[in-house]
């Protein structure tokens, strides 16, 4: 995704948007988010210990590092910082001008908390996903610390964008990662356990295109469920404020390498997707996806607030093997 922000976080700001009941009586509420939610790019989880949310750093605050905000009841949200207060020191010269890191992802394997982002600069595929890892997500716990792990994948010079990274594991327990915005389309890259790096050095799969000269389609995230796996994406464009034209759409797939496919059998790879979330009233450019327990987390732009990016969650409600929100 392509991202660039540098505005203070808000103190707490009340958010009434998400606060909607789905649409079929004994169904989800979505919950009233209050708190410190001013977000971009959540990688969301919900864990027994709480949930979290981590997202898209800030140039001025922690040196531009990915974003910490934890929630007891999965409503009312508070910052606790960020992963470091220094960048890790090969960095810049991977990614000369690099300010803010951007659209973290968390996945826990084998007892281990798997963080990966992106560093890149607007505009630019001269981009690093990078891996941190960690035995917990309790600041407050004694063995709280992220070890940086170096770069997973570069893209300087290639025809892709190594941003915007999403694990899953297929149905053999292998884990990939997919990847990219805008330039050649969405990809996947093969990884291994335990260490979550790059197993070979093959060439990604693409597993989506809108095959348009503004490719504007970014921030792949792959859920298991059912003996499918789903391909959400971003389409349209973010970073706009009220201007934003993001969209969150959905393909499936029996393999998690795809083909990926929409509800009504068009191909991902061909300019297809099925909307799951759009614009509507003030939520504005919904996107940036991730999902955790059914619930799906994104960012969008308040036009109440003057377009600041702003955290909302909804229940995913699954009919006849598609996910459903409300907002659809």
């Amino acid at each position: 995704m392509i991202r660039r922000f540098s505005r203070p976080v808000a103190a707490a700001v009340i958010v009434t948007a998400a606060a909607v009941l789905l649409g079929c009586s004994g169904a989800p509420v979505a919950p009233s988010l209050s708190g410190d939610v001013f977000v971009h790019d959540p990688a969301y989880v919900h864990t027994d210990d709480g949930d979290y949310i981590y997202s898209t750093g800030n140039g001025q605050i922690g040196d531009g590092n990915i974003q910490i905000r934890r929630s007891d009841d999965g409503a009312s949200w508070e910052y606790v910082g960020e992963v470091w207060k220094t960048k890790p020191e090969w960095l810049p010269a991977a990614v000369p001008g690099v300010d803010n890191l951007w659209a973290p992802e968390l996945y826990e394997h084998g007892g281990t908390w798997y963080l990966y982002y992106s560093a890149s600069t607007f505009g630019s595929n001269r981009s690093v996903i990078a891996l941190a890892t960690n035995t917990t997500l309790d600041p407050d716990d004694p063995a709280y610390e992220w070890v940086d792990r170096g770069e997973v994948i570069s893209s300087e010079g290639e025809d892709f964008n190594a941003i915007d990274p999403g694990i899953v594991e297929d149905a053999e327990g292998v884990p990939w990662m997919s990847f990219g915005s805008f330039f050649s389309g969405l990809q996947m890259v093969e990884l291994e356990w335990p260490s979550g790096l790059r197993a070979s050095d093959g060439e990604p799969i693409l597993i989506a295109d809108r095959g348009l000269v503004e490719n504007a389609i970014e921030a792949p995230y792959i859920v298991a469920h059912d003996g499918w796996f789903y391909l959400f994406a971003s389409r349209g464009l973010c970073c706009k404020g009220v201007d934003s034209t993001y969209e969150i759409i959905v393909g499936r797939s029996k393999d998690a390498v795809g083909p990926y496919l929409d509800a009504d059998g068009g191909a991902l790879l061909d300019d297809g997707g099925t909307v799951v979330l759009t614009s509507e009233g003030s939520r504005v450019g919904p996107g940036g996806q991730s999902v955790s327990g059914d619930r799906l987390a994104f960012h969008f732009y308040d036009a109440d607030a003057d377009g600041i990016p702003t955290l909302g969650l909804l229940p995913i409600t699954w009919t006849d093997g598609w996910p459903t929100v409300d907002g659809r």
